[in-house]
């Protein structure tokens, strides 16, 4: 049974009408969605995203803003993505001036350039990156963990599945939308990505650490509601590093209230300490849990046996000894349907997925890994909702039959692969890990 009191009745939340919550399927349905609500936008889009890439639905994405912003010239038309990944070629690919030089080209051909403001959220990306989620169109929030780009947006029949939610609630977009002007734009460390005259990173260093010191005390602004019938209650969190920081904090809250059930989505299986611990004491108490997490050929790093095999092709490998780990040591819980460990598999796609659900009344949307990574090092947001009324329930029950219907149940840690089952070069570098003492490092920035 539900417990009866609310363990977030007084955090302060938005009032939305449950109508007004729309949950999304697929990574088609996302790209359709965000395109239209573009071309239909009357004051404004903000775009928040780890990054926007130079290919072909990055340059969709682009022209679809230059087109809003050409009918409509007072439309307020602003991008954020992460400065260092936007000035580097993906992981293995040769040196680029990465995605900036789109952005620069595309403003340079304009009359009315759109600015795609890189927000350093560290002096170098491996130690800290904007994870911020969210696009903010009008007054509707489109709420997911994809960033834009061929994959994400499922181009050339492959993507990478996310969660995605439409969320038409003014207050939220208006809180949303004051952060990161507030927050982020306006600060000295934030510099136009279209600008041909950009400083080096080095030269803004002091002000990156004034940036990240005030981004740690940050939160959103609104004046707090009282629900009504047919409400719900959204609370928009977010939060940097370690210390107060307010979204590790209700993640630890929200797995704490569960009674019944917590489902957890995470696409790279390394929970961060804290979590690892909630996880075993709900277990302990009669919590039943479910955790999603993608197959290691889901990863967005798995590369084919047959293909060329590079370091970083390692990754995946590790996450799966990781959860072989977690399963081994929980084997009695799995065992007695306690703890149900679902890998996620469809084909060539790939996994990106990320939330908590817990007890069929509480909710977070998130862009965060649920790793020490996204812990301590990252920029990262969410959305809390409550849902007293289950007025949404019906929604989030169709949103997880969708996730899970490419699933496989695991009944025994027997049926995730251990070392001696991998590829020889995997082998040997898993071994070379181990013997160097590299993995518990790995495992804090990754």
């Amino acid at each position: 049974m539900m417990a009866s009191t609310n363990p977030f009745a007084t955090t302060p939340a938005l009032a939305t009408r449950a109508d007004d919550v729309d949950v999304l399927f697929s990574a088609s349905e996302f790209r359709t969605r965000l395109l239209s609500a573009i071309a239909e936008a009357k004051t404004r889009i903000y775009l928040v995203a780890l990054y926007l890439e130079d290919d072909e639905a990055g340059r969709e994405v682009l022209t679809a803003l230059y087109q809003a912003k050409q009918q409509n010239p007072n439309l307020d038309v602003r991008v954020c993505v992460d400065w260092h990944r936007a000035q580097r070629g993906l992981i293995g690919a040769a040196a680029s001036a990465g995605n900036a030089a789109m952005y620069q080209a595309f403003a340079q051909a304009s009359s009315t350039p759109i600015p795609v403001y890189g927000i350093p959220v560290r002096g170098k990306e491996v130690f800290g990156v904007l994870h911020l989620k969210g696009f903010i169109i009008d007054d509707s929030v489109i709420y997911s963990g994809a960033s834009l780009n061929n994959i994400y947006l499922n181009y050339h029949d492959r993507y990478r599945f996310d969660r995605y939610h439409v969320i038409k609630n003014q207050n939220l977009a208006d809180s949303m939308v004051r952060f990161i002007r507030q927050e982020m734009i306006a600060h000295p460390a934030v510099n136009d990505l279209t600008a041909s005259d950009k400083p080096s990173t080095k030269a803004i260093k002091p002000a990156i650490r004034q940036l990240r010191a005030g981004l740690a005390q940050a939160k959103y602004h609104f004046t707090p509601q009282t629900l009504s019938a047919g409400d719900v209650a959204i609370t928009p969190l977010v939060g940097l590093g370690k210390r107060r920081n307010l979204l590790n904090q209700q993640v630890i809250r929200l797995l704490r209230a569960a009674r019944d059930e917590i489902l957890i989505c995470t696409p790279y299986f390394n929970f961060p300490k804290a979590i690892a611990k909630e996880v075993k004491r709900a277990l302990k108490r009669g919590v039943k849990v479910t955790i999603v997490v993608g197959d290691k050929t889901a990863n967005d790093f798995y590369i084919a046996p047959e293909e060329s095999f590079k370091t970083i092709g390692g990754l995946p490998y590790l996450y799966e000894l990781n959860l072989r780990r977690f399963a081994k040591s929980n084997e009695a819980q799995i065992a007695a349907r306690n703890l149900s460990i679902r890998l996620w598999r469809h084909e060539r796609n790939s996994f990106h997925l990320k939330g908590i659900w817990v007890d069929k009344r509480y909710m977070l949307l998130t862009g965060n890994n649920l790793n020490p990574r996204a812990w301590g090092l990252d920029l990262e947001n969410g959305l809390l909702i409550q849902d007293p009324q289950a007025l949404l329930v019906d929604k989030f029950e169709q949103e997880m039959s969708n996730i899970l219907q490419h699933t496989q149940l695991i009944c025994t840690y027997k049926q995730l692969e251990k070392v001696e089952d991998y590829p020889s070069n995997v082998q040997k570098l898993m071994r070379k890990i181990t013997r160097i003492k590299a993995d518990g490092v790995l495992k804090r920035i990754l």
